[in-house]
């Protein structure tokens, strides 16, 4: 059984002083719980009026208070021989030692420490009540003055009141340093909670940095890719229109000779013919035209484009020597194999003596580029700029210039470098984010 229960609790009024109603209301409702009579009083004065009239047992008071806080009850009780007796708690913050001595030099019996529990307040009235069963055998309450903080205070109180108070401000100061203890170690872990969060955060500002830079590019590409597309198509009508008139001419030329020149008639049905053959070409380069750009660029292992690009491709004697790193990653229209095709075809077809070609990646000056390169006979100096037009060079003369088309979706562009007589040599330039290095472990 504890202390508490010893004690006939209905045989001991309390008086609680303070102003703020809430806080009166809270710590009535722990002791009429615990079955103690409580009053209620808003300030010293009224406190003093109360005391007069009915004598309480046991007095809580808070410390801050108009009219008269207390400090000043407390001594005004302890200052009159009728009510000296009668045991005193102070209810208060005590942010500091002047605290403590201030209750002292009141009379103070004890603390209650602000923010309180109602384990708390049971233990210290219980320590209180059983206190003043007991005669103090030392109770020779002297004068002592204690200076602190460049002020001086006179202190009334009897060593067992000083004890109490002491052990008090101890057991709040042990609590304190618990709960700081505690909060450091909550703040160690929201603190390591909240670094997570934010690498995680940092992380997804990266995604979504990464994320937004390619949906840039992909909305750029397609962009550009519309726009060749329009152009494009008004080209290539311009173009068929004028085959489609060349046809024409020929056929009723053809017909106008057939009778009295039939040589003649048969000579213009040949290059009618001829014409029927780039017409068909035509249309079905536009078909392949039409596909770049319709699809967004991705990213793809740029080693394993080169190896499918050959799929089809007859290498015959020609050793293709392909030194891209596996790591190594291009962001390209998907059509982007069809580049590599083209070269190794171009290079397999027209390279005459030809025997390697070498396909490689470098950076250098921050320039990030791919190289296939052949020891074939080269292209000539004047020609280096024409191969990429529309309708030039040997076969269609269109490879090349998809080629090209292909590449400037993602901004990246072909050059020939090489040596005529010494092989072809052909620069892809990459401009920055179009080429990423990838974990393969992951």
């Amino acid at each position: 059984m504890s202390t508490t229960d010893i004690i006939q609790t209905s045989l001991v009024p309390i008086l609680i002083v303070e102003d703020n109603r809430t806080q009166a209301e809270y710590m009535r409702h722990i002791l009429e719980k615990e079955g103690y009579p409580v009053t209620i009083a808003v300030n010293g004065r009224d406190a003093l009026n109360l005391v007069n009239k009915k004598r309480p047992t046991l007095i809580l008071t808070d410390v801050m208070m108009p009219e008269m806080n207390g400090y000043e009850l407390c001594s005004a009780i302890k200052n009159d021989p009728v009510t000296a007796d009668i045991p005193v708690i102070l209810v208060t913050h005590l942010f500091n030692p002047v605290d403590v001595i201030k209750g002292l030099e009141a009379g103070a019996d004890n603390f209650i420490i602000k923010p309180y529990t109602p384990e708390v307040i049971h233990t210290r009235i219980a320590c209180i009540l059983q206190t003043t069963k007991k005669s103090d055998p030392d109770y020779h309450p002297e004068q002592l003055s204690v200076v602190f903080s460049d002020r001086s205070y006179t202190i009334t109180a009897t060593k067992l009141q000083i004890v109490n108070i002491l052990l008090s401000t101890y057991e709040v100061a042990i609590k304190n340093n618990t709960d700081l203890q505690l909060a450091q170690e909550k703040l160690h872990y929201l603190n390591d909670q909240m670094q997570n969060t934010l690498e995680e955060l940092q992380k997804s500002n990266r995604d979504l940095s990464i994320e937004n830079h390619e949906r840039k590019m992909m909305e750029t590409a397609l962009g550009n890719a519309n726009n060749k597309l329009q152009l494009m198509a008004s080209i290539t009508r311009h173009y068929l229109l004028n085959l489609l008139n060349s046809l024409q001419g020929y056929l009723e030329l053809a017909t106008m000779d057939r009778y009295d020149k039939p040589d003649q008639a048969w000579q213009y049905i040949d290059k009618a013919a001829g014409v029927l053959g780039q017409t068909v070409n035509t249309v079905r380069f536009t078909k392949e035209y039409q596909e770049i750009g319709i699809k967004s660029p991705i990213w793809q292992n740029c080693r394993i484009l080169v190896l499918k690009s050959i799929t089809n491709i007859s290498l015959n004697h020609v050793i293709l020597e392909n030194f891209i790193p596996e790591d190594l990653e291009i962001y390209a229209d998907p059509l982007i194999e069809k580049v590599f095709s083209n070269l190794i075809e171009n290079a397999v077809r027209y390279g005459e003596k030809i025997s390697k070609i070498s396909i490689w990646f470098e950076k250098i000056d921050n320039i990030n580029r791919i190289i296939c390169k052949d020891d074939g006979i080269g292209i000539k100096a004047e020609e280096k700029h024409k191969i990429f037009y529309y309708q030039y060079g040997k076969n269609t003369g269109q490879g090349l210039f998809l080629s090209r088309e292909i590449l400037l979706i993602t901004g990246m562009q072909i050059e020939e470098t090489g040596t005529f007589n010494e092989g072809a040599r052909f620069e892809i330039s990459c401009p920055d984010g179009t080429i990423r290095f990838i974990d393969l472990n992951v």
